[in-house]
């Protein structure tokens, strides 16, 4: 394939090398070799790197439920779409391509960001029908990416979140979230909210090429220890594991212990729809002599398949390789103490939110 000639150096940071088609497309464009060398001379020219370019978006809803019996929450919010971390990996990638763009580089470059979030999330907490639940933040993408240091999207749903008193949890790769621990602290003090940072590997050379922009290991396992050492709930999240890659598990888990993290889970692999040609190409590109090993592997844990959308096994994979994966989990997580104690969040405190009018008056 031509598009898996683009040069490391070209990516400058960023997760895929190519704005690869999505599957709606029609037309697909690749480079080509008109025999007088116009490739090669391309390919040799120094690469500008991609830069990020925020898209508005006036959302008409903010809360959204899913049926998924394999998901611990059935509601979400998501501020942002498209994540800038880039994370090769991200099952969230092919969401890019409802929008006509692709899940390529237009997943880590073309941010929407829903700008009235806060108003509308409050309109529907008010709703005299609404039933308060656990609600989970950022489960698509990074509710923390870099963006959220200026436009402070996910920072007004926690104001508002502490203002109701309502109970949720996120998930990070970022050490953003010290900011708002003026908030999430004294909510979690009142067991309203909880915190669980990604840590994939400790390596950080392996993480500079997997996550670009999220991170490095040695500053998420600060960010655990932030959280602990302000009474935070906190756990850690091993998704996902990439066999022949990301094959520190128990280090990973033990340096988590170590920082505070009282409970954790992990995921294996998933590549649907465009994730799998992408991460393809990201190991042909970085990973060349392994690439068809990692594969094998993890068709070995798909019944042969690159994805198995399974509810029952899309998450942990199924056959040998995944149940030793399971193994390896359950045991380092039993020595070491994990998931001894569930983290129950109240979410009978919820009270509606006031400012909607002469209705807050009665």
């Amino acid at each position: 394939m031509s598009e898996t000639r683009i040069p490391v150096e070209a990516i400058k940071g960023r997760g895929s090398a190519t704005r690869m088609a999505h599957r709606f497309e029609r037309d697909t464009r690749a480079n080509f070799d008109d025999g007088w060398g116009s490739l090669e001379q391309g390919l040799s020219q120094p690469h500008e790197a991609p830069h990020t370019e925020v898209i508005w978006e006036d959302a008409r809803s903010i809360i959204t439920g899913n049926q998924s019996p394999d998901v611990y929450f059935d509601r979400s919010i998501n501020p942002y779409r498209g994540c800038e971390h880039g994370c090769i990996y991200c099952y969230a990638r092919p969401t890019h391509s409802y929008l006509n763009m692709s899940p390529g580089l237009d997943f880590e470059t073309k941010i929407v960001a829903k700008r009235n979030i806060a108003p509308l999330l409050r309109a529907e907490l008010s709703r005299k029908n609404y039933d308060p639940r656990l609600i989970a933040i950022g489960t698509a993408t990074d509710c923390y990416q870099p963006l959220e240091r200026e436009l402070r999207l996910t920072r007004s749903v926690i104001e508002l979140m502490h203002e109701t008193r309502h109970a949720f949890s996120l998930v990070t790769k970022s050490s953003g979230v010290e900011r708002d621990l003026d908030l999430i602290a004294p909510m979690a003090a009142q067991r309203l909210a909880a915190v669980y940072v990604t840590i994939t590997t400790l390596d950080a050379g392996l993480t500079r090429k997997l996550e670009p922009r999220a991170a490095a290991p040695h500053r998420r396992l600060r960010t655990l220890r932030t959280l602990a050492e302000h009474g935070v709930p906190c756990g850690v999240s091993l998704a996902p594991q990439i066999p022949f890659l990301t094959d520190d598990m128990e280090q990973v888990l033990e340096a988590a212990w170590d920082a505070g993290a009282r409970s954790a889970f992990y995921h294996v692999l998933r590549l649907p729809w465009e994730v799998s040609p992408l991460f393809r190409q990201w190991l042909e590109l970085h990973y060349p002599q392994r690439a068809a090993r990692v594969m094998a592997r993890i068709q070995d844990m798909r019944g042969g398949k690159d994805y198995d959308s399974d509810f029952t096994t899309r998450m942990k994979g199924s056959g040998p390789w995944a149940e030793l994966t399971a193994q390896r989990f359950l045991k380092a997580s039993r020595r070491l103490g994990f998931n001894r104690e569930r983290v129950n969040l109240d979410t009978t405190a919820f009270r509606r939110p006031g400012g909607q009018g002469q209705g807050h008056l009665f």
